[in-house]
């Protein structure tokens, strides 16, 4: 992100009708904000001007303009009171903007355009959820493509919706009842079920109302519950078609299981964290061999021996190639005996590069043990307790045991040592416990076809992923996939549609159908009328549902419904790049499946929020930022301003700097709208107002017409217009930030607004007042069109301020691209801007007091003389000339040598006659004194620098700064000498 330049900040500060930002290259001077009546406070005036080191008592005094738009009609809808803006914008602002949004309608898409509608998906947050920055970042993005859309004349539809969060929701519940002394098995699986809806009735609502005061233009009245009834049938539909297509099936796999919530997790739901554990060394006897033939182990969980089933060794091995094909011995296993067998995945550097293989509790054992077709034992029950395979210690909790087991380990003699060790810990996200890898029977989605399919798509160009270099982690995911297990051990959830029939136990013994009904008539027509049945107790993975979001909220399976045929497939699918396989791929994967169409065309990727350090936010280090606590400081359009600034795909530091940064950008645009409303004449002066409304900038004829500042804010607004629509729509969201940013603070509140004070304030007639006042509000209006979709509310409320507002600023057309612009007044305002700064540079380094007006000599070619005398009153006004002392000419003027020679640019050059600046008798007594004293710090530095006992025993980075400051002294000196001299030369020559 494009950093923000301090003195941009402080403008907040000044008042507002100061509205030019002053670096030492860009000091500003508006002669009707001074007067000498009495004194400004200099703390103020130095945050306006950081470059001037003398203040003169002078203080803001604004003139009664010529126009003056108090009584400017407001736009009569109640919502608007008035067109006179308060001191700032008043954020409370927002939530009155918000309600009347919705209440017009404009969130719905408008079905009778004609073009391609625009159609994304939130992503359904949990209906548990507190609002975080990860939502903060989202709805943000979303929004933005969505109103830049809108405005842009195509039907748009965002559609909003909440997920039910199976485990998250059933825990949360689950302590709400403990808090009451009950327990959910107490209460059986219905009442249970109703508790929860009671509690999704009473707080489901809050995420979604933190999400409105993000300002998220989705459609509310299309919301969507992923357990309401349309959703509900979409699931069932999905997973009887899957299962027709013998896509899903029921096995014994290797799962992630959650001892205390007594179900499989899916991998997003677990977090590795790195912790301080112990790496045990065992000795594993060799069944036939001597005393001295052993294998020693090394493990993190000697707990999970129990289910070993063999031991390997990498065949390359010199250590241990003796032992391969023999048998080896598990301890405490009271005999039990493991082939010794070899294979390359073994790393001889690890530990003692000795692996034994527990496949019912390690991944990596598990896929080595199917590719060796190794048995598979599993000694854990599914409440973390070892089962009787582990004898003695059957019943113990896993972590009870690893400690029992070391101490008779040791006792017998077959513990070696134990050291600590870094492990990578695989953590509950909801519970926080340790996750254990478990063989159990659950319901699998075989993948390996829709992943095909997927691929595919992608590859066709299909679908484009945002940014690129995703689309190689898309492709590793899905190419590497494995079978998804979609069944949890839960009540909270899509109930899977499976009947068994009483008394079998067979697995193929089982009905998949809509509701018990059918069930029961499948069942009956199969097994017979006496047979009866009961439904399997588990729940759908919370991600089964998700991944039919796009067309489950559309009306699928109803492929007839009016919004399915309308807006599917959708446009685009934004979110975090860390679900892309667990969301995103699958979304595709049944998208492609179900509907045979990809269910999206575009993806795009955001980046993770983290602290101004970079690290994670987490509420262990406490560096959590609450996005509604910064709405209430900074104001919802700044904060979404700030994340909208990063690039797509990569992590954004989110810090309080470029927070203040953005609320003073805030309130710099409002204080532009109050400059421009308070010289707009009053609605009831009609010949003003048409006046104003004869002013056309869309042909280039009426362009070239326009004065040289008109004429050059123009072509820059419309250079403007064409680069920010061609960034929207490649969905560089940062690029249009900084280039609207830089366009409205550089050059229309530093440059153009100051100019037309020349044309407001002073000489000229009403003709060229009403043409400046045009020109601000052209440029203004459209301003506010190309920021309203990252900052709504602000310019809302600005543009409704605004007179003749027919229509919300949120569905005005988008500003007309490929409009006339003169590349070569760009160049002369350059010219002209360089001449400004020069001049306020020299005024600033001779310390001439703000309001003084000197005289100057502009010199150049009789091209640039002229178009730079045309507008004599602006420069006078910029740069705080002497009207009637400001010359053109094409060569110096005879006093040249009195004066101080500036070369704006190459051909321009300006003479400042010294008399007009300072008092040279005093300047050059004050300068000479100051030399005296930088002579002295000078030498002292240099007399440092000449001691080798300095030199050779202070350190490094003293003695590197002492040469920078005794160089830094020596080039002021050097500068203050010149200045000396022509100044003593000037005072000679004038005597």
């Amino acid at each position: 992100m494009t950093s923000i330049s301090p003195h941009k900040q402080t403008m907040a500060l000044c008042g507002p009708f100061l509205l030019s930002s002053c670096p030492a290259h860009r000091l500003k001077f508006n002669p009707f904000l001074l007067t000498k009546h009495s004194p400004l406070p200099s703390s103020t005036l130095s945050l306006c001007r950081p470059s001037l080191t003398t203040i003169s008592p002078w203080q803001f005094n604004r003139p009664r303009p010529r126009f003056f738009a108090a009584s400017v009609a407001a736009p009569e809808n109640g919502v608007f009171p008035s067109s006179e803006l308060a001191k700032s914008f008043d954020f409370s602002a927002e939530e009155r903007i918000y309600n009347w949004w919705e209440s017009q309608g404009y969130f719905k898409p408008s079905v009778h355009r004609g073009s391609e509608p625009f159609v994304l998906s939130m992503p359904p947050p949990n209906v548990t959820g507190y609002l975080h920055m990860g939502h903060a970042i989202f709805v943000t993005l979303e929004d933005i493509m969505v109103r830049y859309h809108r405005m842009k004349g195509r039907p748009t539809l965002w559609i909003p919706g909440t997920d039910h969060a199976g485990i998250a929701t059933q825990l949360v519940v689950e302590k709400m009842l403990q808090s009451e002394g009950m327990k959910r098995t107490e209460m059986g699986r219905d009442d249970f079920i109703n508790r929860v809806w009671e509690w999704k009735e009473k707080h489901g609502a809050r995420i979604t109302n933190q999400i409105k005061r993000l300002g998220a233009s989705c459609d509310w009245t299309r919301e969507h519950f992923t357990l309401d009834e349309q959703l509900s049938r979409a699931v069932i539909e999905a997973f009887i078609k899957l299962h027709d297509k013998g896509l899903i099936y029921q096995g014994s796999y290797l799962v992630n299981w959650s001892p205390n919530l007594q179900t499989a997790v899916s991998d997003l739901e677990v977090e590795y964290s790195e912790e301080p554990g112990t790496l045990y060394h065992i000795n594993y006897r060799v069944a036939g061999g001597t005393r001295s033939d052993f294998l020693t182990i090394a493990t993190t969980r000697p707990e999970t021996l129990f289910g070993d089933v063999a031991i390997a060794v990498n065949p390359d091995d010199d250590r241990y190639t003796k032992y391969i094909g023999k048998m080896a011995i598990v301890p405490m296993t009271y005999g039990r005996h493991v082939p010794i067998i070899s294979d390359k995945y073994v790393d001889k550097e690890f530990g003692t590069g000795v692996l034994k293989i527990s496949p019912g509790h390690d991944h990596n054992d598990y896929i080595l043990a199917r590719k060796l077709g190794l048995p598979i034992l599993n000694v854990m029950n599914k409440d973390g307790t070892l089962n009787d395979v582990a004898g003695l210690y059957c019943g113990l909790d896993r972590f009870e045991v690893r400690k029992q087991l070391w101490a008779d380990l040791e006792e017998t003699g077959l513990a070696v040592k134990k050291e600590p060790h870094t492990l990578r810990v695989p953590r509950s996200q909801r519970g926080g416990e340790i996750i254990e890898p478990l063989v159990s029977k659950q319901w699998f989605v075989n993948m390996e076809s829709l992943a095909e399919k997927a691929l595919h798509a992608v590859h066709k160009g299909e679908i484009t992923i945002m940014p690129e270099r995703f689309e190689k982690i898309y492709n590793h995911w899905l190419s590497n996939i494995k079978d998804w297990c979609i069944s949890r051990q839960l009540w909270w959830g899509h109930r899977i549609p499976v009947w068994y029939i009483e008394g079998r136990s067979g697995e193929e013994d089982y009905i998949v159908a809509r509701n018990e009904v059918e069930a029961l008539e499948k069942a009956h027509e199969k097994y017979g009328e006496g047979v009866e049945i009961y439904q399997d107790p588990d729940v759908l993975d919370t991600w089964f549902s998700s991944a039919l979001w796009p067309f489950s909220t559309l009306g699928w399976p109803n492929e007839s419904s009016e919004d399915f045929k309308r807006f599917y497939p959708t446009t685009m699918l934004e979110t975090g790049h860390d679900i892309l396989f667990f969301w995103v791929a699958r979304m595709v994967m049944m998208g492609i499946e179900l509907t045979g169409k990809v269910p999206f065309s575009n993806i795009y990727l955001h980046g993770l929020i983290r602290d101004a350090q970079g690290r994670k936010m987490s509420k262990t280090l406490g560096n959590v930022i609450d996005p509604l606590d910064t709405i209430k400081e900074y104001g919802t359009d700044a904060l979404r301003f700030t994340l909208a600034l990063g690039t797509a795909g990569q992590d954004l530091n989110l810090s309080m700097e470029r927070l203040t940064a953005n609320k003073a950008f805030t309130n710099k645009l409002w204080n532009a709208g109050k400059f421009v409303l308070q010289n707009l004449p009053s609605q009831t002066d009609v010949s003003a107002w048409e006046a104003i409304l004869a002013h056309k900038f869309g042909a280039e004829e009426s362009l070239l017409r326009l004065p040289l500042p008109e004429r050059w804010v123009v072509s820059e607004l419309h250079v403007l217009t064409d680069t920010v629509t061609a960034s929207y729509d490649k969905y560089f969201f940062g690029d249009v930030g900084r280039e609207v940013y830089d366009f409205f603070w550089s050059d229309f509140a530093d440059w153009y607004i100051e100019a037309s004070k020349a044309r407001l304030y002073q000489s000229g007639g009403n003709s060229t007042a009403s043409l400046a006042q045009a020109v601000l509000l052209y440029v203004f209006e459209n301003i506010l069109k190309l920021l309203h979709p990252f900052m709504p509310f602000v310019t809302e409320e600005l543009w409704q301020a605004l007179p003749n507002r027919k229509e919300a600023l949120i569905i005005s057309s988008w500003p007309q691209t490929s409009l006339p612009r003169h590349a070569n007044s760009i160049r002369q305002f350059e010219n002209f801007q360089a001449l400004t700064r020069a001049i306020r540079n020299a005024r600033a380094e001779y310390s001439v007091e703000p309001a003084k007006r000197i005289s100057a000599w502009i010199v150049a070619n009789k091209d640039v003389v002229q178009y730079i005398s045309n507008e004599k009153e602006v420069l006078a006004l910029l740069s705080r000339l002497d009207t009637e002392n400001v010359h053109f000419a094409t060569s110096p003027p005879g006093e040249a040598n009195k004066c101080v020679h500036l070369v704006a640019s190459e051909g321009l050059e300006a003479y400042l006659p010294l008399a007009d600046m300072v008092d040279i008798s005093a300047e050059v007594d004050r300068l000479s004194k100051r030399l005296a004293k930088m002579q002295t710090e000078y030498e002292g530095l240099v007399a440092r620098l000449g001691s080798p006992k300095f030199v050779e025993k202070a350190p490094e980075d003293v003695v590197r700064g002492v040469r920078e400051k005794a160089a830094e002294a020596e080039e002021k000196i050097n500068l203050t000498k010149k200045r000396l001299e022509l100044l003593r030369s000037s005072a000679l020559v004038s005597q």
